[in-house]
């Protein structure tokens, strides 16, 4: 009997197919434009907890590598099986379990599409508060297994922050439960061992989540600076006063232009929102302002502007742009302190800047400092000429980043992408994430691409 047929004893003949399968990673799209097409892998779609466990054992009885599937929309290459290799599609683990509107927790599965889920709680008056501009085509697991951080997150944090406990069929077929909440001190918080994991530990089935009510109202605003740093000190300010601002962006004088802000040559815009009880968040709105100083204020128009683009940036449009031959795209998120961030944008807009197209907007803010979230682009003479300017500006990033001792990503993880330096940032935690991985998966069955691999 061959693996499809074993398979289809399983999950049943109608949950197994064969197709190419990756994710978004702009350089794959580019192998595959230059004729480097992905191979055919075998895809299940397991119904249940037991098909996951008895695909599992099957897996490692027939050493075959298994990655989990969310919405196919990572960034970094952590979902690219190779020929021989299982793919296991989480789509049918799409319940919605139960919205408890007094303890303000969700319990669903791990295939629940991310934006029908904040639509379905928003109707109750309630919020995950988690908004990536990818959430129309994510799936709650794929935002786990990225660790991801999400438009809001100066306000909600992070999933990190969301997630009160998973439910997990480990690589053996084994089965750990979500634990009792809000908070245990019976050891560690051992599932949060799965947030950024990308599939490399066991496939997550479901979690139970942390909501929040709908703000009241909101208080939405722009303000021009005449340069970076002073916007970044606002940014500081805002933060460092306790104030949790629904969304607060940044954008340096390119990145402003390029987004269609309505401002003098060179400045730079800054789009906040506070949120929150009526009188709680105009105060907060008035605070804004002080610490705004000089800026130019720009009224309503930005935030409103924000907001109806929020979800541009689609798999759609990059696939576009990526069409024509020779042209590259790509995001590299870092993350530093309020101290480094100047020198950072400094670093790193030359660095990326070999194709004409280098922007970067700050987000994603904190006490001690905030995300830099760099855009490139350009096209080269072939696609030898493309990958070259594409990898010089990963390694201009990269560098960069771990010379001024910022994080070489702040949510869109590691994959294939930062395979080659992630373990410069680990240091010796990574010792401890191969520990874990081999004490875990010691087959060695769970997505081979996780968190860099064997680099």
């Amino acid at each position: 009997m061959g693996s499809r047929e074993e398979l289809e004893k399983i999950v049943g003949a109608t949950a197994v197919d064969e197709r190419p399968v990756r994710d978004l990673w702009p350089l794959a799209i580019m192998q595959e434009r230059a004729g480097n097409v992905p191979p055919q892998v075998l895809v299940v779609r397991p119904a249940g907890r037991e098909q996951v466990a008895a695909l599992l054992r099957w897996a490692t009885s027939n050493r075959v590598a298994v990655t989990p599937m969310g919405g196919g929309s990572g960034v970094c290459g952590a979902l690219a099986p190779a020929a021989g290799e299982l793919v296991m599609d989480m789509g049918a683990f799409d319940r919605v379990f139960e919205i408890d509107e007094t303890n303000l927790t969700c319990k669903c599965e791990a295939g629940v599409n991310g934006y029908a889920l904040e639509q379905q709680l928003n109707s109750r008056g309630l919020t995950l508060g988690h908004y990536p501009s990818s959430l129309p085509g994510t799936t709650v697991g794929g935002l786990i297994a990225t660790r991801s951080s999400g438009q809001e997150s100066s306000r909600y944090g992070s999933i990190e922050d969301m997630v009160l406990g998973l439910a997990v069929v480990l690589a053996d077929g084994t089965f750990a439960a979500p634990r009792p909440g809000p908070r245990s001190a019976a050891g560690p918080a051992l599932h949060q061992l799965f947030l950024g994991a990308e599939g490399g530990l066991g496939v997550v089935v479901g979690a139970v989540l942390r909501l929040h009510r709908l703000p009241e109202t909101t208080f939405g605003r722009g303000y021009a600076f005449r340069e970076l740093r002073a916007g970044l000190e606002c940014m500081r300010s805002v933060m460092q006063a306790g104030i949790r601002p629904l969304v607060m962006r940044l954008y340096d004088a390119e990145d402003t232009l390029f987004s269609g802000y309505d401002v003098h040559d060179g400045e730079c815009a800054l789009v906040i929102a506070t949120a929150g009880l009526h009188d709680v968040a105009e105060a907060e709105s008035r605070a804004v302002e002080r610490f705004a100083g000089e800026a130019r204020q720009l009224g309503e128009e930005p935030w409103q502007r924000w907001q109806k683009h929020r979800f541009d940036l689609s798999a759609e449009r990059l696939k576009a742009f990526l069409a024509p031959p020779g042209s590259y795209l790509d995001t590299i998120e870092l993350a530093g302190s309020w101290t480094v961030l100047a020198d950072l944008h400094a670093r790193v807009k030359p660095a990326i800047a070999v194709g004409g197209l280098a922007l970067c907007h700050f987000s994603h803010a904190y006490e001690q400092g905030c995300c830099a979230y760099f855009t490139f682009g350009g096209s080269g003479g072939d696609e030898a000429e493309a990958r070259a300017a594409y990898g010089r500006a990963w390694e201009g990033a990269m560098s960069a980043a771990l010379e001024l001792g910022a994080t070489i990503s702040h949510h869109h993880g590691v994959g294939q992408a930062r395979a080659r330096w992630v373990a410069d940032e680990l240091g010796g935690w990574m010792n401890v994430w191969r520990a874990v991985k081999n004490g875990i998966d010691p087959e060695r069955i769970m997505n081979p691409r996780a968190v860099g691999g064997s680099q």
